[in-house]
Formats: C-alpha cells, structure tokens, sequence
C-alpha cells in the first residue's frame, strides 16, 4: 500500500488501522478548547501520528491511518480537513491548511472491472515549508506543492506546484511567481 502498489482495503489488519484511527480521531474532536486538555490533545496526536507533533490541529480532523502523515514543526490544520493517508503524506514546517482542506493519496482503479477486483492504491504526496493551502481546497495523489507557495481557496491541485507561486483554480494552475514577496 505505501509504495503505491495495488492492495484490498478490505484486509482486516487495515480495516483494524482505519479503526484505531476513526477512534483517536474521534476522541480528539470531542475535546474541549482549552489548556485544561492540552497535555491530552498533545497526547492524542502522538498516538494519531506516531510520534510527538509540534503541530495545530482543530477539531474535527480526520484520516484514514494518521502514522503515514508527517507533520513539520509549526504546521496548522483548521477545522474540517481531511487526509486520506494510505501513502506517505509529509507537510512541511509552518504550513497552513485552512477549514475543509482535504489531501487524498488513495485512488481507484478507471476500470469498471478492476474497481469490482476491490483492489485500490495511492500515490504520495509532499508539501513543502511555508506552504499556505486555503479553504476548500483538495490535494490529489501524487501531487508535490514547493515551499512558499500559496493554494488558492477552492483549488482543485491534480499536478505538482513549483515553489514559490500563487496557484488556484479547477484544475488548479499557476497564476503567478510570488518568490520577491516572501519574508527572509
């Protein structure tokens, strides 16, 4: 599955992952805001991702596995994203996800025939630091977004991002270089 090679969802030991997961993601969105629950958030994340995360993440969240996502320091998710992890998705430092943003690395089959196989696969996705992803948009398998860049709201990205540009549309394009505007 993580090297992008046909696999059945239906195998009970990940049908058993997705579980654990929806749990932990549950729990982490029952959460109050507060620092009464902070050291439990922080908890919940580690379990979620594997390891402790120097990362935001507002409820709800939710993922398909949680331990093939690797968060850089600094990393924001606002509410309602969704990441659909069954390849490796890694997000780089200080990268910014606004409400609904949603990154998909599973994919089917175009075949009727082979979609009846029950067999899927994924593709991997990477998004580099200082990356700012707005509201609504939807990342696709296989795709790389460059550090710097910025995702426009709505934007539909189904082909690799360059670094340091503005990007938006359905399918989403480069629209223009913003390289001069970035902080030191």
């Amino acid at each position: 599955m993580l090297a992008g090679e046909p696999y059945d969802g239906n195998d009970a030991a990940l049908v058993a992952q997705r579980q654990r997961t929806r749990d932990l993601c549950q729990r982490l969105n029952s959460l109050s805001a507060g620092p009464d629950t902070a050291t439990e958030r922080a908890q919940l994340l580690h379990q979620l991702f594997g390891r402790p995360v120097n990362a935001q993440v507002t409820p709800p969240f939710f993922c398909d596995y949680g331990q093939h996502i690797e968060l850089g320091d600094n990393a924001y998710f606002n509410f309602n994203c969704v990441v659909l992890d069954v390849c490796r998705v890694r997000i780089g430092r200080n990268a910014l996800f606004g409400p609904g943003v949603h990154i998909y690395t599973a994919t089917h089959p175009l075949s009727v025939a082979q979609r009846r196989t029950g067999l899927e696969s994924g593709a991997p996705v990477s998004i580099g630091d200082d990356v700012w992803v707005g509201g609504g948009a939807i990342i696709c398998p296989g795709v790389t977004i460059g550090s710097g860049s910025v995702i426009g709201a709505g934007s539909v990205v189904v082909r690799d991002v360059p670094p340091g540009v503005f990007a938006a549309g359905n399918p989403c394009r480069v629209l223009r270089d913003i390289a001069d505007d970035a902080a030191p």
